[in-house]
C-alpha cells in the first residue's frame, strides 16, 4: 500500500467520523459535551452507531456495556434498544457512574427499557450475574475491563451472542498503541495479549476490524 492509499484511507476515517457526528441525535450530542467537558474523553461516533446497528442486526434485547466513563456508547445503545429490554452499565469510577446514572435517570423517563448502572470493577460484578442471559456485551475503557470480561463471556452470552472490544488498537495512547511494537503501555500490552486470546478461543469466532480506534468482535459458537 502506496502513501497516496494510506492518505486516502485517513480521509475516509476521517470523513465517516464527521458523517456520524452530524447524524447523532441532539441528546446524544449533548451528552458527549457534557462528558468531554468533564474531562470523559469519548470514543468515535461511527464505532458507537455501527454498535447500535450490532444491536438492531441481532435484535439484542440484554446488553452490558463495561467501560469507564464511556457515556456515549452506553447511551448509544440504550437508544438501539428501542424502548424494550434491559441494559447494565459497568464503570468502577466514581465519575463515570455519576454520569451514567444522572443519564439514566432522564431516559427512564421516556422509556421502558430496564436500565442498570453498577458501581464495581468487571472482576468482581460479572461472576455475579446468571449464565447465558445476555445477548451483548460491549467494553471500553481501562486495560483492566478486557481480560475481566471476556473471561466471563463465554458464561454470559446466549449462544450466537456477540462481544465487541472497542479501542483494541489502543489509539489512545500517546506511545502509538497497538500499531507501534515499542509501545510496552499497559493498555497497548494488555490489548495485544487480548486479541491473541480471543482469537484463538475456540468457543468465539472473531475478527478484528480498524472501526473507531480499533474493534474486536467475537461471537459465541
Amino acid at each position: 500500500m502506496d502513501k497516496a492509499q494510506y492518505t486516502n484511507l485517513a480521509k475516509a476515517w476521517e470523513y465517516t467520523e464527521e458523517h456520524a457526528r452530524e447524524r447523532e441525535l441532539p441528546s446524544i450530542a449533548a451528552v458527549r459535551e457534557r462528558a468531554e467537558q468533564s474531562s470523559q474523553p469519548q470514543g468515535s461516533a461511527a464505532q458507537a452507531q455501527l454498535l447500535a446497528m450490532l444491536v438492531h442486526i441481532t435484535g439484542a434485547s440484554s446488553v452490558i456495556a463495561v467501560g469507564t466513563g464511556s457515556l456515549v456508547e452506553t447511551v448509544q445503545l440504550a437508544h438501539a434498544l428501542n424502548g424494550n429490554g434491559q441494559l447494565t452499565a459497568v464503570d468502577s469510577t466514581a465519575q463515570g457512574i455519576a454520569m451514567i446514572r444522572k443519564v439514566f435517570a432522564e431516559l427512564q423517563d421516556t422509556t421502558d427499557i430496564s436500565l442498570r448502572a453498577v458501581n464495581a470493577p468487571a472482576s468482581v460484578f460479572l461472576p455475579r450475574l446468571n449464565a447465558n442471559d445476555y445477548d451483548m456485551i460491549v467494553v471500553a475503557g481501562d486495560a483492566a475491563n478486557y481480560a475481566a470480561t471476556f473471561a466471563q463471556a463465554s458464561r454470559l452470552l446466549r449462544a450466537h451472542g456477540i462481544i465487541a472490544f472497542t479501542d483494541v488498537l489502543a489509539l489512545s495512547s500517546d506511545n502509538g498503541g497497538v500499531l507501534d511494537a515499542a509501545d510496552r503501555s499497559a493498555k497497548a500490552t494488555a490489548m495485544r495479549e487480548l486479541i491473541a486470546t480471543v482469537e484463538e478461543n475456540d468457543a468465539f469466532e472473531s475478527t478484528l476490524t480498524p472501526d473507531g480506534t480499533g474493534l474486536l468482535l467475537a461471537v459465541k459458537k
